[in-house]
């Protein structure tokens, strides 16, 4: 990450796992970048970054190319600088592809002309269910900020009730690591990719994803596994998903009832120093910080991670946009309206 506390050369996490392309960003090495989101992965590194990421309806951009982790939750975005750079992207990548059966053939809008959309009459729905136990201060007063800018703004602001979210890491943490138990299964050193010999073809297979796999991956195909299997299959699979539709559901009646997008935290904290927690002790502390974003890829919606403010230590501060399905639109324009109350940030340039 190239941020730093105020005073302090402690390295920070860039957020997970499109980290890279929100370093890249943030250090102006590049106008934007391509990234993907499985649970939070093009949200939480924007936040943790002080740039802009996107993640866009299920579908609307082709994933051809990338390596499958969820195949019902990953989606391709942009991550850039600004709410406009992000609409031009997206623009560009957005398609129907016949190399990906699941990218959707609608017509892509000029994202563009959704900026400096007057969002009087728009309503914004607050769901209280985001108010977690233990959230910081300064996450909740950022929050209050952005429903503040956006009311000055002619935004109609709704309370609303999302009362399956609470279910949401749990059931994600069940189909994630099911659906990538599944799919990196290919990774076995027959067809492509490393390859560590062994004295069969047993051995081979276990050496090959034993080396090739990191510490985490590995946790995640153990459990994926292991709900799968026979016997677990129906009390933890099939129970996930019939959360996941519970969950898309409270979404479908804040639509219904008239609710434009909703506002809430995009990560529980600002960005961490590489060295201040054990997250290989405690991964469940480390799955925390998805807890505003997994809701999302559990319902197929959009989402938009917008820079909004610094915390006491000087770190970004993101607030999160969701949509209604291919509505990216609506999450530009309201989008815009935070970029243009907060301002931009950069950080010090303490490199190079």
């Amino acid at each position: 990450n190239p941020w730093r506390k105020v005073g302090s050369n402690q390295d920070l996490v860039p957020g997970g796992s499109s980290g890279g392309s929100a370093s890249a960003v943030a250090a102006r090495m590049c106008m934007g970048a391509t990234a993907t989101d499985t649970g939070g992965s093009i949200r939480q590194p924007a936040a943790f970054t002080g740039t802009v990421g996107i993640k866009p309806t299920y579908g609307r951009c082709s994933r051809w190319g990338v390596v499958a982790f969820a195949s019902s939750l990953d989606q391709a975005g942009p991550i850039a600088h600004t709410v406009r750079d992000s609409a031009i992207l997206l623009k560009s990548m957005a398609s129907v592809d016949p190399k990906d059966t699941t990218s959707v053939d609608i017509e892509v809008p000029d994202y563009e002309a959704a900026i400096g959309k007057s969002v009087k009459g728009l309503k914004i729905g607050i769901p209280a269910e985001y108010r977690m136990e233990g959230m910081p201060g300064e996450i909740e007063e950022l929050w209050q900020k952005g429903v503040q800018w956006l009311k000055d703004a002619g935004a109609e602001i709704v309370d609303i009730a999302m009362p399956h979210t609470k279910y949401a890491l749990p059931a994600y943490y069940i189909v994630a690591p099911a659906e990538a138990s599944s799919n990196l299964a290919r990774y076995d050193g027959v067809r492509y990719g490393l390859r560590v010999p062994g004295k069969d073809i047993v051995e081979m297979y276990e050496n090959t994803r034993a080396e090739g796999f990191g510490e985490e991956v590995k946790r995640r195909i153990l459990i994926g596994t292991y709900v799968l299997s026979a016997g677990y299959y129906d009390a933890y699979y099939l129970k996930a998903q019939k959360v996941r539709t519970l969950i898309k559901r409270d979404f479908d009646l804040a639509w219904q009832n008239g609710v434009d997008a909703i506002l809430t935290p995009a990560t529980p904290s600002a960005a961490f120093g590489v060295a201040d927690q054990d997250l290989h002790a405690d991964p469940v502390k480390m799955y925390l910080n998805d807890i505003f974003t997994v809701t999302v890829n559990m319902a197929g919606l959009p989402g938009i991670s917008v820079p909004a403010g610094l915390d006491s230590n000087g770190l970004p501060l993101g607030l999160q946009l969701i949509g209604k399905p291919f509505d990216e639109s609506t999450l530009f324009q309201v989008g815009q309206v935070i970029e243009d109350a907060a301002g931009s940030f950069d950080p010090d340039q303490w490199w190079g």
